[in-house]
């Protein structure tokens, strides 16, 4: 009798540590996506890992300027393609860095949306409206990268995944964004 009890205890505690190890992203991810929609800035700082996040977004934002370089025909023709090329990690790093903040990322879970890689340009704002609605996907991506995909119903061929990285057996904090396929 005592034996079959500790099987089925050990049995007990293995899948509770099984559900809790799979669920634990999700729960950091609702977490997340909650202080992001009600302003939380506090929660917001304990949640992300800024220094990773700052990394990641230059990466892709540096990516995507690299191919609108290459594909308009005007900066290859006359030669400033390579300038470009040079001084556009400088300009993105110096941008990326002041706009990551807990209101930014706020801002982007409630929109659906990262900033675009034109720095210089900016976009009159757009109105508020209630057919903009955010729809959130949610995955891993390996073992250790979780990935909480936001696409907008009025642009459903955009997405930016938020990607939450384990931190430690249940610990996760958002540590990289993804915006897709360069055009």
């Amino acid at each position: 009798m005592n034996r079959k009890l500790i099987i089925r205890l050990g049995l007990t505690a293995g899948a509770v540590f099984v559900l809790a190890y799979a669920a634990s992203p999700l729960l950091a991810a609702r977490s997340l996506i909650q202080a992001a929609r009600t302003g939380d800035e506090k929660a917001l700082e304990r949640q992300v890992d800024f220094p990773a996040f700052r990394a990641s977004l230059k990466d892709e934002l540096n990516a995507r300027m690299m191919v609108e370089m290459r594909k308009d025909r005007r900066l290859a023709d006359s030669g400033l393609s390579g300038l470009g090329m040079l001084l556009a990690p400088a300009l993105v790093g110096g941008a990326v860095d002041a706009f990551v903040t807990p209101q930014a990322i706020s801002m982007m879970v409630q929109e659906g949306r990262a900033p675009k890689p034109e720095v210089t340009r900016q976009e009159p704002p757009e109105a508020k409206s209630e057919n903009k609605r955010v729809r959130q996907s949610w995955g891993y991506r390996d073992l250790d990268t979780f990935a909480v995909t936001l696409t907008r119903d009025d642009r459903p061929d955009e997405q930016v995944a938020l990607l939450m990285k384990r931190r430690n057996l249940f610990g996760w904090k958002l540590a990289g964004i993804d915006l897709g396929a360069p055009e």
